[in-house]
């Protein structure tokens, strides 16, 4: 791993990563005019109806708001990998992998996926487990939350340049919580992490993306020289 202005670098403050297992399922259901989407509500409502009826801890959907800044396009080209344009997501929690890999099987779930399925022009599924913690998402408050989509040719330097960039963020928008899920070996590898987390408000973390110098000379710097291609997006709750 390099690490690219280093005299700005602080560590996250990890808790111990759970058993938790994830189903990821994600659509680009709707338009895009630049860093703006358009998911579909009667669409969005529907997938919420249906996700009741899966078995497990949680299971939320989330509509799509807005991109902020990311970095490696070129990557992701020379690798023949699509963008991350998700408008729709549904995040399914339960207690253990092997529940996670049971939920996916279920037709519960199989009728909640050929929904998005039959309305996105393409879809990503995965389960997943836990590679690192911040903090438990709480999905009751009406927050804004992330999905932080992210491709690296090496997943442990890809893990390693996460537990830096997190820590900037908890230091400079007081990130209350992360959740970072690591597909199971054999699931789709177009993401080789993808990050869970939330603020309260816009004004907690917008403007540092904005206006901190050191959002591009150390988060974006140490992404691109460690060739880890990032793809946020900030959605609310359905």
């Amino acid at each position: 791993m390099k690490l690219i202005n280093d005299h700005l670098a602080v560590k996250a403050r990890l808790l111990p990563t759970t058993g938790d297992g994830f189903v990821v399922l994600a659509g680009e259901a709707g338009t895009w005019r630049g860093h703006f989407p358009s998911p579909p509500a009667r669409l969005a409502a529907r997938l919420k109806a249906l996700a009741a009826n899966v078995k497990a801890r949680e299971a939320d959907v989330f509509r799509a708001v807005f991109r902020t800044p990311g970095e490696g396009d070129e990557l992701l080209a020379a690798r023949g990998i699509k963008p991350a344009r998700h408008d729709v997501v549904v995040l399914i929690r339960t207690a253990s992998v092997e529940e996670a890999l049971a939920v996916r099987g279920s037709a519960a779930y199989e009728e909640l996926a050929g929904t998005l399925r039959a309305s996105a022009r393409r879809t990503h599924e995965v389960v997943a487990s836990n590679a690192g913690r911040l903090g438990d998402v709480d999905h009751g408050q009406d927050h804004y939350f992330l999905f932080n989509y992210f491709y690296a040719d090496d997943r442990e330097t890809l893990l390693k340049v996460w537990e830096y960039t997190a820590g900037w963020f908890q230091t400079k928008t007081a990130l209350p919580n992360s959740a970072l899920m690591r597909p199971l070996e054999g699931e789709p590898a177009d993401y080789g992490l993808i990050n869970h987390a939330s603020w309260p408000a816009l004004g907690t973390f917008l403007p540092s993306l904005i206006l901190r110098p050191t959002f591009r000379r150390f988060v974006l710097a140490n992404f691109k020289a460690n060739g880890v291609a990032a793809q946020p997006i900030i959605y609310r709750r359905v």
